[in-house]
């Protein structure tokens, strides 16, 4: 079983303890404690960090701003956002941060292990949250809507996608994951990651949300709206 390596960040010394006490007894963890005031962009470069567990509790807004920036740098490090206060705010802002999962600090050990595995097969498990708070998941589509028909400047775009490219660019807009996508054209999962970090990098994308936006609003790809 291939090592998963993940990167505790949180403030409180106590709570880093706590998590790493807990995930211990999965021996395919590899666990590493990152205080978020230590430049853990560079922490995540310097261990290859595979998945991130970001408290944003220190404060909000620094640590909304550190998701963004791990999704935009590291596309390939699947970030989970761990709140104590966990409403449906927070939620829209921790989907707009480019965070793959959303979900509150008091959580069942069996919950954490099984949200990081997810995250870490290329799942989105922040998609349950959506589903149990339709709110925010009609808030999330209006400003997608928003974003795609803004006519995105194409000053952006660092090198025209490769069709194939655009064929899985098209099965992310329409909501695939990337394991679905790796089925569907019959290649594996880690060749589906290597090819959405080059889109995310031709496009200067933060994330795929971000990705999917400009494809729209250039029309290369469409989004089956139900």
């Amino acid at each position: 079983m291939d090592e998963i390596n993940i990167a505790i960040i949180d403030k409180s010394e106590f709570f880093r303890a706590g998590v790493h006490q807990v995930l211990s007894a999965q021996r395919d963890f590899r666990l590493m404690d990152c205080d978020p005031d230590h430049e853990p962009l560079k922490f995540i470069e310097a261990h290859s960090v595979d998945v991130a567990l970001l408290d944003i509790d220190f404060p909000i807004s620094k640590g909304l701003e550190l998701s963004r920036s791990i999704a935009r740098y590291y596309p390939n490090t699947r970030v989970i956002i761990m709140s104590p206060y966990h409403n449906d705010e927070e939620l829209f802002e921790t989907i707009k941060s480019g965070a793959v999962a959303y979900i509150d600090k008091r959580t069942s050990t069996e919950e954490l292990v099984s949200v990081i595995r997810r995250a870490n097969r290329g799942e989105y498990p922040i998609n349950d949250n959506l589903n149990e708070s339709p709110a925010v998941a009609e808030r999330v589509l209006r400003q997608f809507r928003e974003i795609a028909s803004m006519g995105l400047v194409m000053e952006k775009v660092a090198a025209p996608l490769t069709p194939r490219e655009i064929q899985i660019l098209s099965h992310i807009a329409n909501g695939s994951t990337n394991k679905q996508i790796a089925h569907v054209l019959g290649i594996s999962e880690q060749t589906i990651k290597n090819h959405v970090s080059a889109i995310l990098r031709k496009l200067n994308a933060n994330d795929r949300a971000h990705a999917v936006a400009l494809a729209v609003s250039n029309q290369w790809v469409s989004v089956d709206v139900k």
